[in-house]
C-alpha cells in the first residue's frame, strides 16, 4: 500500500471513529461519559472564536499534509494529528464548538480527536528526540 494512501486513509479513520462517537455520546452524562461544549481551543483559549480556531485549524492541517510529503517517514504521527484537527474542525465549522465526552474527572474533557492530537504529538516528539540523539 503506498504512503499516501495509508497517511489519508488513517485521517480519514480517525475523523469518521470521532465524528461517530461524538454523536453516539452527544447526551450521554454517566460514568466517565460526560456530553459537554468547547467553544475555545485545548484548556479554553480562544473561547468563543470560532473563526480564528477555523482559521488556524485550517492552517494546521495545511502544513501537517505539507510536512507529509516533505518528510513522509512521519507519515503516522502526521496522520493522526491531521485526523484529530480535522475532527475538531468539522465540529467548529458546522456547529460552532467542539463537542467533548470523555471526563476522567482528572482531567478535562476531552474527544476521540484529542486523544489522536495528543498520542500524535508524542509520537513525533519521540521520533524527533531520538533522531536528534543519533546526530549527537
Amino acid at each position: 500500500m503506498k504512503l499516501k494512501t495509508k497517511f489519508f486513509g488513517i485521517a480519514i479513520f480517525i475523523v469518521i471513529l470521532d465524528q461517530i462517537t461524538k454523536a453516539l455520546f452527544r447526551d450521554v452524562n454517566y460514568g466517565i461519559f460526560n456530553s459537554v461544549t468547547n467553544t475555545g481551543a485545548a484548556f479554553g483559549i480562544f473561547k468563543g472564536n470560532v473563526f480564528v480556531l477555523g482559521l488556524i485549524s485550517l492552517f494546521v492541517m495545511i502544513l501537517l499534509v505539507y510536512y507529509f510529503y516533505k518528510s513522509p517517514a512521519l507519515y503516522l504521527p502526521l496522520a493522526f494529528l491531521l485526523g484529530g484537527a480535522t475532527g475538531n474542525f468539522i465540529d467548529r465549522m458546522f456547529l460552532g464548538f467542539v463537542r467533548d465526552f470523555i471526563d476522567l474527572k482528572f482531567w478535562p474533557i476531552f474527544n476521540i480527536a484529542d486523544s489522536f492530537n495528543v498520542i500524535g504529538v508524542i509520537i513525533l516528539g519521540y521520533i524527533l528526540i531520538t533522531a536528534q540523539e543519533k546526530h549527537l
